[in-house]
């Protein structure tokens, strides 16, 4: 469903709010122009939300069953109203934590905070096939480049506070431990259906090992990071096909066409910028 956009995001915001129950845990915004002081005319945007149970955004925030809310909410976003549930503060900040040791599985032993930040953003892409047919090629690069101080802000503390990584602030980079001790300690943190997928993908048949069997092997593979990329597009592949044909049947097919041609726009001129 959406709503047509006010002058003010912030009527806008409340206007929406006001469709839905008062118990809600939370609200947020994201897209380009959250970060804007004025919105665009009501002539001229929707405002398309989706709603979800707690319980549910919950799991997906500890366990990344699908991170589809749980990805979006690795980006910096728009926290218009959030009630006192503990267990979903503390599922926020684990799919934080989550997000980068995720991508310390996947970065070298020495990077910049934008290749951080790019890994993060990515993770809820690898995948995905509409970044094959449908996307912009540079969708994640036009998320983390105007955002680079709202990701520091969003991941700032969790970087100071892990003893894993030397994060020199001053110069925006970052060293992490990348031997097979410190991978492992990292692949154990990870939520439990990527675990799950990376053993899936690390078992042979037959063997039937624990999971935690499979991580030890994986944390002194040379291609630990890849291991881990496809456990992610393992999660996400299944999600993101699941999404599409959902949005045929809410949207409408013709909405869903519309919305389909003004992704291969964007995804053509993403190229056209980058072949010129």
């Amino acid at each position: 469903m959406a709503l047509q956009a006010l002058q003010s995001s912030g009527v806008a915001f409340r206007r929406i709010l006001s469709h839905f129950p008062e118990e809600l845990s939370l609200a947020f915004a994201y897209g380009s122009g959250v970060y804007r002081q004025v919105g665009p005319s009501a002539d001229q945007k929707l405002i398309k939300y989706g709603v979800i149970s707690t319980n549910i955004l919950i799991d997906d925030l500890l366990n990344w069953n699908n991170l589809y809310i749980a990805g979006r909410l690795q980006k910096p976003v728009k926290i218009i109203a959030m009630n006192e549930n503990i267990a979903l503060r503390s599922a926020l900040d684990k799919n934080l934590r989550s997000a980068v040791t995720t991508a310390f599985l996947m970065l070298p032993e020495s990077f910049s905070e934008e290749d951080l930040f790019i890994e993060i953003a990515g993770l809820s892409y690898s995948g995905d096939f509409r970044m094959v047919v449908g996307e912009d090629k540079t969708k994640v690069l036009n998320i983390v480049k105007p955002n680079i101080a709202h990701f520091r802000e969003l991941y700032g503390n969790i970087l100071q506070e892990n003893p894993q990584v030397v994060y020199k602030i001053q110069q925006g980079r970052l060293e992490i431990d990348k031997s097979p001790e410190g991978q492992f300690t990292q692949l154990m943190t990870l939520p439990k259906t990527l675990q799950r997928q990376i053993n899936h993908i690390m078992d042979p048949p037959g063997k039937n090992r624990d999971v935690e069997e499979t991580l030890l092997q994986v944390a002194h593979d040379p291609d630990c990071g890849e291991v881990v990329r496809l456990g992610l597009s393992a999660i996400v592949r299944p999600s993101s096909m699941k999404q599409s044909t959902k949005g045929i049947f809410t949207a409408g097919m013709k909405k869903s066409v519309v919305y389909s041609s003004l992704k291969l726009h964007k995804m053509w001129k993403g190229w056209l910028r980058k072949t010129s």
